[in-house]
């Protein structure tokens, strides 16, 4: 059984963004985009930092102890850098965000997966982000 203490932050967040960008890319297909330039345009509204830490924002309410406990230690991991377009705050939270991602995946918990991602990117807000 995976051992989530055991897990670096940094290898879950890692294994996090692909939930994520994968996730992403189903939304995507289900609106409809066709075109990759599209596609590409729309996916970054949702992995941008911003973005993920405004979508964690939603989620933090409803996570479990164990789960806010695998997002504070993601967010805590040492950060280096961060991209232009974000704040050190943001940053921090997107890669929280990516770690709690790649922690349910290891966990196989594919229905909080879902719950999560449907409360971070509500369709009805899809014009936010």
């Amino acid at each position: 059984m995976f051992d989530s203490r055991m897990a670096s932050s940094a290898s879950l967040a890692y294994l996090g963004d692909a939930v994520l960008e994968l996730r992403v890319r189903e939304r995507l297909v289900e609106l409809g985009y066709t075109s990759s330039k599209a596609l590409n345009q729309h996916a970054l509204e949702y992995v941008r930092a911003g973005a993920q830490a405004r979508a964690m924002e939603r989620i933090l309410p409803v996570l479990t102890e164990e789960e806010s406990a695998v997002f504070h230690r993601g967010r805590n991991h040492g950060h280096g850098a961060h991209p232009k377009g974000a704040t050190v705050g943001e940053y921090r939270n997107a890669t929280g965000m990516e770690a709690l991602f790649g922690y349910l995946y290891m966990t196989k918990n594919e229905a909080r997966i879902a719950e999560l991602f449907a409360l971070a990117y509500p369709k009805e807000a899809e014009n936010e982000n």
